[in-house]
């Protein structure tokens, strides 16, 4: 009962310090096109954790992590919102951050 009483409160700690966070990225309006180009190159497109190892014969895989992250899905967004900012206003071209 004790255990369960502490990971409530790790739990409600937790989310009661990344709610303000995940409010503000979410509201967060990208109107600077070289902001737009700082996300873009600062939050990459795939995860950068997974990774193939071959040792010997064996094959080994790390997943991805970073779903993990509990900001992963505000910052994806926030780099989709600097894509869409960057192509769609700036008339750029944002191939070079696929």
């Amino acid at each position: 009962m004790l255990r369960q009483s502490v990971l409530t409160l790790g739990q409600r700690f937790i989310k009661a310090v990344l709610l303000p966070v995940r409010r503000w990225l979410e509201c967060f309006d990208v109107r600077d096109r070289q902001l737009a180009h700082r996300l873009c190159r600062l939050i990459p497109a795939q995860c950068p954790f997974e990774r193939d190892i071959v040792v010997a014969k064996w094959h080994i895989h790390i997943p991805p992590l970073c779903h993990l992250n509990p900001l992963y899905e505000e910052l994806m967004l926030l780099r989709y919102r600097a894509l869409c900012y960057l192509a769609d206003e700036c008339q750029e071209d944002i191939s070079a951050y696929c």
